[in-house]
């Protein structure tokens, strides 16, 4: 395994970092258990985990994930092995059965006190901001549209003040957003300048080879301000393995049980993905491991979230880390994103 530091502290985490999100609906408690078992074993020491999953968010599996990660603690007394992340999600019709208070004080507080809970511990690594509470283009939206009836307030100030009061009380160390744009990231970094507030330290966004927006003024903000990416979706739900348009995807494949994610779906994905899945096989690499690879070797990631439905996979996810692409790999992925970049923004 190979390690990095969460920006700005002396928290050393693997390049990989374990992702949760199907334990609880695609993956039983078990299953999760003996994924953490073999991460663990395997040098991956940072997991990453969200209020709302199990995905997709429902009120019957909201928690679920959280859970099995406390009971996998309180099982093996593992936690001080794991550095551990996790998020408090924001407003949206797919997370009111949560909360509809966004990011308000008490949210917050509701937030952190039902994460620590069901996780069984006293203390979270890295607290996130799940995404923006502001009309933005997050989730697959491409470009940017000013809804001048947004009826959001200026709020980074009062979050910051309140996740401060949380770090002080021991409750969380570190902070992080998430599914966040260049403004927004910016606006926090110069509250916590000017105002003697914590910074956030990571950023958690999706990045894979169909889906490369973060090179846009996110990379940049990441390197000058030392905020690292924490890569989610590097295998795009799956479709970078070569499966689905191979045709080999079993009746469980995420997108056949989930076919409402069609962020990945797309005609243009479909054939970018033909074209990086020829890359792979004619230098002698499975796609999953050179699309694993290519987000590995990026100058702002601070670690890259993979997530599997079953050893096998988790085994090729992890050992992604020991596979580096010549330049010559790089040039031929670059000028397939030349003709069909961000097909899956």
């Amino acid at each position: 395994m190979k390690y990095t530091t969460l920006p700005n502290t002396n928290i050393k985490v693997s390049k990989i970092c374990l992702g949760t999100m199907t334990w609880g609906n695609q993956n039983t408690q078990d299953e999760g258990f003996a994924q953490m078992d073999y991460a663990l074993d395997h040098g991956v020491n940072f997991f990453d985990t969200a209020e709302m999953y199990a995905v997709p968010a429902s009120p019957e599996t909201y928690g679920s994930t959280e859970i099995i990660i406390g009971n996998w603690f309180a099982k093996t007394g593992q936690r001080d092995k794991v550095v551990l992340a996790t998020k408090i999600a924001g407003n949206g019709d797919y997370t009111a059965h949560i909360r509809t208070n966004g990011f308000a004080p008490e949210a917050i507080k509701e937030g952190i006190h039902n994460s620590l809970k069901r996780l069984q511990t006293d203390y979270i690594d890295l607290y996130q901001l799940h995404w923006p509470e502001r009309d933005t283009n997050f989730f697959s939206k491409r470009d940017y549209k000013h809804n001048p009836n947004d009826p959001w307030k200026d709020n980074f100030n009062e979050i910051l003040h309140t996740l401060d009061g949380f770090i002080k009380e021991g409750k969380i160390r570190h902070i992080g957003i998430s599914n966040e744009k260049a403004w927004g990231t910016m606006r926090y970094l110069e509250e916590s300048k000017e105002n003697d507030l914590p910074k956030m330290i990571t950023i958690q966004n999706p990045y894979s080879l169909l889906c490369r927006t973060f090179e846009g003024d996110l990379a940049e903000v990441s390197i000058r301000e030392n905020i690292g990416l924490l890569a989610y979706s590097p295998m795009a739900f799956g479709v970078l393995s070569g499966k689905y348009v191979k045709g080999t995807a079993a009746d469980n494949a995420r997108l056949k049980l989930f076919p409402q994610f069609a962020r990945y779906n797309s005609g243009q994905s479909e054939a970018a993905t033909k074209q990086y899945l020829k890359i792979a096989e004619d230098n002698g690499l499975s796609l999953a491991q050179m699309s694993l690879a290519f987000v590995n070797q990026q100058p702002f990631l601070t670690s890259n979230i993979i997530g599997a439905t079953n050893l096998e996979q988790l085994k090729e996810n992890i050992d992604s880390i020991n596979v580096t692409l010549s330049d010559g790999v790089l040039a031929q992925i670059n000028a397939v994103h030349d003709v069909i970049p961000n097909p899956a923004p």
